[in-house]
């Protein structure tokens, strides 16, 4: 083991002997190295000595990295480091046994996603609607109106939405076909709204906005909506629709996804089963819709908490 500095602490004192050891014994990568390196001089910061090199403190360590947003490729990397190095400091008698080897890395925080309040999702679709209804309206107004309203009506993903085509909606059953992850096909239900703005957009707006020379391949030719090229209309061109929508009327920033988060939460809050809510967004999991009840539960403590006056 390396002399240690004056200010260098045991633990980082052997991280340099660990990676000399990785780069010249094992042939790791410069790169590895230096990642490993640079974990394990983290580590030394909470953990300086041998005898504080514990599972619990361990723990603590890569869960204080969670709590502070870590993406989770980082703390999977740092696990791996301090891992390795627990396996190297029993060998080299640093340490009796291997602390590390029950080490896993943490699920990191979960963000609650941004929802639009009814009465913010309300004056959205609102202006879209006013904007759509005026005998000026063009197109793209036409449009950005029908698409607002059927990603709140329906809850689907932007993806889904830019891959709809014409056969898959029904405005008679007011039911859409939407092909969502892996290929599968659902049905998804939308109300009058909706179906009012998808009829005016299919009927005075996409006429005027398709050109089927510029879509690059026929299929596409029978999208719902079509960018102002004339083409299928993309998912950068769908979140900006949305975010224009959403600024216009001070709610903020949002993207197509907070609508159907809102979406989702407003219908939990309206009494829908969760199951049903489960079917309706197209999540494989129940664990995937139920982030929606904490949602729910999270605005009513706030409600609670504003108007009661024993709160």
């Amino acid at each position: 083991m390396s002399p240690m500095g004056a200010h260098e602490s045991q633990i980082e004192a052997a991280a340099g002997d660990f990676a000399e050891y990785q780069e010249l014994v094992l042939g790791r990568s410069p790169a590895t190295v230096r990642s490993y390196h640079s974990d394990l001089v983290d580590l030394a910061g909470v953990i300086p000595t041998f005898a504080e090199f514990t599972l619990e403190n361990l723990r603590a360590w890569l869960g204080e990295a969670a709590h502070r947003g870590l993406a989770r490729s980082t703390l999977a990397r740092r696990t791996a480091s301090a891992r390795a190095f627990s396996t190297w400091a029993v060998r080299h008698g640093h340490l009796e046994r291997d602390v590390a080897v029950r080490l896993s890395t943490p699920a990191p925080k979960r963000h609650l996603p941004h929802v639009l309040s009814e009465n913010q999702a309300r004056e959205v679709l609102d202006a879209g609607d006013a904007a759509a209804g005026s005998r000026e309206a063009g197109p793209e107004e036409l449009r950005d109106a029908a698409i607002l309203e059927l990603l709140y009506a329906t809850g689907i993903r932007v993806s889904e939405l830019t891959g709809l085509d014409v056969d898959d909606v029904d405005l008679k059953s007011g039911t859409l076909r939407v092909t969502g992850k892996g290929d599968k096909q659902r049905t998804a239900p939308f109300g009058r709204p909706a179906a009012a703005a998808l009829t005016a957009w299919l009927d005075r707006g996409r006429p005027r906005l398709i050109r089927p020379e510029k879509t690059g391949r026929a299929a596409d030719r029978h999208a719902v909506f079509f960018g102002v090229r004339g083409g299928r209309i993309t998912d950068r061109q769908v979140r900006r629709v949305v975010s224009a929508a959403v600024e216009a009327v001070g709610a903020g920033e949002a993207s197509p996804h907070d609508l159907r988060h809102s979406a989702a939460t407003h219908l939990l809050e309206g009494g829908a089963d969760l199951r049903e809510v489960q079917e309706l967004l197209g999540h494989s999991s129940m664990q995937t819709t139920q982030i929606y009840t904490h949602v729910s539960t999270n605005r009513l403590r706030r409600v609670y908490q504003q108007a009661h006056p024993r709160a």
